[in-house]
């Protein structure tokens, strides 16, 4: 393998890069725009441009192109090729600063919610400047905003970075206020990606899997995870191979590429980053996932990136470790050696609490689509109702508080495992639960919900916009008092009092904790239909808008947005279940029944006296369930007719959800039903026997 020094970002026109190949000027410029958060002027503009062209061309670069991230869920890209022809027939390279810091897309052909009309195609895309460009194949990749010809925002990076820079604004007036000597706040995530890897060959004999990127029949297999052996397991050769070629295209990209390690279910596995900014991790996440589908093409594999791919089994999610620190270094959320008496930690603490209490229905919203509905609460992900676990510590630090009484801090005990050559440690003061939506996990809390084909920008935009209004809430109190660590003191505590009930510790599968969570008053919007409604509640309206995240008509955007996906993703799942189940379930077992009913009656005729009563009772189950099939498919097909019926967005979502799901349910019952009294040679399609365990 390449020197790992050598090679890491060195397809990055990084702050190395600009240091060495920018004027001073120039340079100075850029990074005092990034600081004070201003845009550049032109001059400054062609300077970079010229530079990043120079080195592009260098690295074997002959396009570019302006990569943003419209509402698809996805990244998009055009490309232009550096050369500019010139009279007589020569060429030369150009590169603008024009051309770097605008381009022109077409905003009508992408999901707009409204915002643009057919007709209305103009849309525009602007340089991010806090994300890097990056050299991917022969081309300059130059991170984008897409916003529309009236500047509301197309895509999901620019509510994020709005969000950033509202963050910025409340947690400095809160910091201003307890004497800090910071100037900004670095907002940080570090997301966990689960995939699943199968055989092409085995891929490419599934139509649901081809257009869906999930299974919609397959029959339970012998085993499935029951054994837990593949957690943390031993890793395939193959699999091995894989990772390692993804680590080196990563490496290059300045993706740091941390952990990686089998997962839960069989073929399943997982790919963990170290901690970026929350835009630029964005940036990242997106390319991890693009990446981990490329790289898997060379070894002849597939990557699934569904939120829940096999029926039975572990789904994949996308943990997101959030956590915000000061440009000197200081994380917020560290509790020190003496949490108990760190006011500022307790504040933003009490800030994250808050906010997830106030805006759990828009955090649910953030992780909300057909592919996630399948995995919340299905015993390997958060339950839909969101909480919050901190520990016994912290716990035990907020009630005393509450109380008003003085908090007993329990002593680090030492672990001994009972081999005298292991070493001996000291006990965390708090055990992990990896049950919990929202959990504090040292110096960061892991949100758990998000599915693993999602884009992390949604969740991190609620999050951060969330804190920032506690926030605000926070600074319009210390501003005006006379006592700033007395006023924090009394904010903490009422905070606490008023917010307590989002803090569980336990079980959160158990029924135990649904009715706990039902007597406190937590949300449980545990379909994608319950929560999407609630986006466009009046407090959420005012949260978003007070904050300039989106304006109203960019909520009643995305609100259609969703919508209409989660109805196009379940009408695609229904045609393509009704193509296998008629053109190849049906023939299939149609040809396996004849064939089985035509060796009984030879069997028959040849052994007149032997009685095949149990023989023929199996064909006649095959046959019965066979006609089932047949009607459950004429069921779902009416159901589909109906669907485009129902008026609204949101009244045909409701009609999926009570009526076109139980049909697919019925549908798949009756074939997974099927796959399990037909012979392997005749199904018609790779089973989850061959599809998990023949890697």
């Amino acid at each position: 393998m390449n020197n790992i020094r050598q090679l890491f970002g060195s397809m990055v026109f990084n702050d190395a890069v600009m240091s060495e190949r920018l004027p001073k000027q120039t340079y100075n410029a850029l990074k005092s725009c990034l600081k004070e958060s201003k845009p550049l002027d032109m001059s400054t503009a062609n300077v970079i441009a010229g530079a990043m062209k120079d080195w592009a061309l260098e690295k074997g670069a002959t396009h570019f192109t302006h990569w943003f991230q419209p509402m698809t869920g996805v990244t998009a890209e055009k490309h232009d090729a550096f050369v500019s022809p010139t009279d007589g027939g020569a060429a030369i390279t150009e590169f603008s600063g024009k051309e770097l810091v605008k381009g022109e897309p077409d905003a009508s052909s992408f999901p707009s919610g409204g915002l643009r009309s057919t007709f209305e195609a103009r849309g525009y895309t602007a340089w991010d400047p806090s994300s890097y460009a990056f050299i991917k194949d022969d081309t300059l990749y130059i991170p984008t905003a897409f916003c529309s010809y009236g500047g509301e925002a197309l895509d999901k990076k620019t509510p994020l970075l709005r969000s950033v820079q509202t963050l910025n604004k409340q947690a400095m007036r809160v910091l201003k206020c307890l004497n800090s000597k910071a100037s900004r706040i670095i907002t940080t995530v570090g997301p966990e990606q689960e995939y699943f890897l199968l055989p092409k060959e085995l891929f490419d004999k599934r139509e649901d899997l081809i257009i869906t990127g999930k299974t919609l029949f397959g029959a339970k297999p012998p085993k499935g995870q029951e054994l837990e052996d593949h957690y943390f397991g031993a890793i395939k050769t193959r699999v091995h191979n894989y990772m390692s070629d993804l680590d080196t295209e990563l490496w290059k990209l300045g993706i740091a590429a941390k952990t990686e390690h089998n997962e839960v279910a069989p073929a399943q596995h997982e790919l963990a980053p170290v901690f970026a900014s929350v835009n630029v991790a964005s940036d990242h996440n997106q390319l991890i996932m693009e990446l981990m589908k490329k790289v898997a093409l060379r070894h002849d594999l597939v990557c699934l990136l569904h939120e829940k791919p096999f029926a039975g089994i572990n789904g994949s999610g996308k943990h997101n470790n959030w956590s915000i620190s000061t440009d000197l270094g200081e994380n917020l959320l560290e509790p020190g050696d003496t949490p108990a008496q760190n006011v500022r930690f307790l504040l933003f603490l009490c800030a994250v609490i808050n906010a997830v209490d106030d805006y759990q229905d828009l955090l649910r919203i953030s992780v909300a689509s057909a592919g996630n509905d399948h995995r919340l609460g299905a015993n390997e992900a958060p339950p839909a109702i969101v909480s919050m676990f901190l520990g016994e510590e912290l716990d035990g630090i907020l009630s005393a508080i509450a109380d008003g009484r003085p908090y007993s801090k329990r002593a680090g005990c030492e672990v001994e495992i009972g081999v005298k050559v292991l070493p001996h440690f000291t006990q965390d003061t708090t055990d992990r639960n990896r049950t919990s939506p929202f959990a504090f996990t040292g110096n960061k809390f892991e949100f758990r919900m998000p599915g693993s084909s999602a884009s992390i920008a949604g969740a991190n935009t609620v999050l951060n916009t969330a804190v920032a209004e506690e926030l605000r809430l926070f600074a319009d109190k210390l501003e005006k008092s006379d006592n700033a660590d007395e006023t924090a003191r009394e904010l903490i505590r009422l905070s606490i009092i008023e917010h307590r009930r989002i803090l569980f510790n336990g079980n959160n599968y158990s029924d135990e904790w649904l009715a706990e969570a039902e007597r406190r008053g937590l949300s449980n919007l545990k379909s994608t239909v319950d929560a999407l409604p609630h986006f466009l509640d009046k407090k959420n309206v005012e949260l978003f808008t007070s904050h300039r995240i989106f304006t109203e008509s960019e909520m009643h955007s995305r609100f259609e947005i969703l919508t209409e996906n989660y109805c196009k993703v379940l009408h695609i799942e229904a045609l393509t279940m009704l193509d296998m189940a008629r053109k190849q379930i049906i023939p299939a077992v149609s040809d396996y029944l004849g064939k089985t009913c035509a060796s009984l009656h030879v069997q028959t005729q040849l052994f007149p006296d032997k009685p095949l009563r149990n023989a023929l009772d199996l064909a006649d189950k095959i046959g019965t369930k066979l006609d089932a099939l047949i009607l459950r498919a004429t069921e779902l097909e009416n159901a589909l007719i109906d669907s485009d019926r129902q008026g609204r967005a949101i009244d045909n979502a409701v009609y999926y959800r009570n009526i076109v799901i139980p049909a697919m349910n019925c549908l798949r019952y009756s074939a997974d039903c099927l796959e399990q009294l037909t012979s392997r040679k005749s199904w018609p399609f790779p089973t989850y026997k061959e599809l998990l365990f023949d890697l």
